[in-house]
């Protein structure tokens, strides 16, 4: 059981137990994860989807879409974060 004393006191001191987006680690974790599900997602897992696993072409051409959103909305979040300019 967590004690909620330590944990209000660490976030008046500026502590906070989630992930640093000010560390240089992972600003470029993150946007390397948002790069490769806007390029590689599209074109590889599209082709992986549709050849290697016979899904239908239409399926997996959504799936490509689905996974370029995702990439470019967690791009959007991490420009608004600040976390890169």
């Amino acid at each position: 059981m967590p004690n909620w004393e330590d944990l209000k006191l660490s976030k008046r001191e500026g502590k906070s137990r989630g992930l640093d987006l000010n560390s240089r680690f992972w600003r470029t974790f993150f946007t390397l994860i948002a790069a490769a599900l806007i390029f590689a997602g599209p074109t590889y897992s599209v082709l992986v989807l549709w050849r290697v696993l016979d899904l239908d072409y239409a399926l997996s051409m959504v799936s490509g879409l689905l996974l370029f959103v995702v990439g470019f909305a967690f791009l959007v979040l991490l420009i608004k974060r600040a976390a890169i300019s």
